[in-house]
């Protein structure tokens, strides 16, 4: 919970490369081997999520899937950015991120729209659809997985001065927040059967789409760096 108050107070992001630091090489290997750690995971809760969605008609499960393939795009933005700084400097690297952050809000302002579409009209409808135990237990697993690499990811960016990773690390603080939701509405639905609970849950996640996208397309705002 810290670490995710600690992100949106900040305003002020420190220059994207510090001076030099004897342990730097050491911190951007450990940032590779994190972005490693969440291609692998958010692959097997896209997939989990998008099938379990699908099978059992579940808007929330869809989005959530949805959701992390995005941010399996970003981690390999990210990987890309950490390289491209290494090896050519910090001012090519930050027009890369600039980019690679307006693009990732578009997707999620889109995916944002889709989703309220798709739960008013299943509200309208009133139609529900099936408990999925695989989408409660990928969706569960993810909190904590979730907070272990935000936390991590906040402290290496802060170490090397990278915007690019703490937008990563708000990301992953965003899918923890996406996670809990997605559990409390399958559960409420498992506990109670209410037909209703799908749409409610996923017009809930949609408030976190649109935090996540405007973050997304504008964490360099205090120092922007896009036309």
């Amino acid at each position: 919970m810290q670490y995710a108050w600690r992100m949106a107070d900040s305003c002020a992001p420190p220059p994207l490369v510090f001076p030099p630091r004897s342990d730097r090489l050491a911190l951007i290997r450990e940032a590779f081997q994190l972005e490693w750690l969440t291609i692998a995971w958010m692959t097997v809760e896209a997939v989990v999520a998008i099938a379990a969605g699908v099978t059992a008609g579940s808007l929330v499960l869809i989005a959530f899937g949805l959701d992390s393939v995005i941010e399996l795009a970003s981690a390999g933005v990210l990987m890309w950015r950490l390289s491209v700084e290494l090896r050519h400097g910090q001012e090519f690297s930050e027009h890369a991120e600039c980019v690679a952050s307006r693009i990732g809000g578009a997707l999620l302002f889109l995916l944002a729209a889709y989703v309220t579409a798709a739960a008013v009209w299943h509200l309208w409808k009133g139609t529900g659809e099936e408990f999925s135990l695989p989408g409660f237990i990928v969706a569960l697993a993810a909190i904590p997985a979730m907070r272990y690499l935000a936390h991590r990811k906040i402290a290496i960016a802060e170490k090397i001065g990278s915007r690019a990773l703490r937008a990563d690390a708000m990301e992953a603080v965003t899918c923890g927040w996406l996670s809990f939701v997605v559990v409390a509405s399958l559960a409420a639905q498992w506990f109670f059967g209410a037909w209703w609970i799908d749409g409610v849950g996923s017009l809930a996640i949609v408030w976190f789409l649109i935090k996540e996208g405007r973050e997304t397309w504008s964490h360099d705002a205090c120092g922007s760096c896009c036309p």
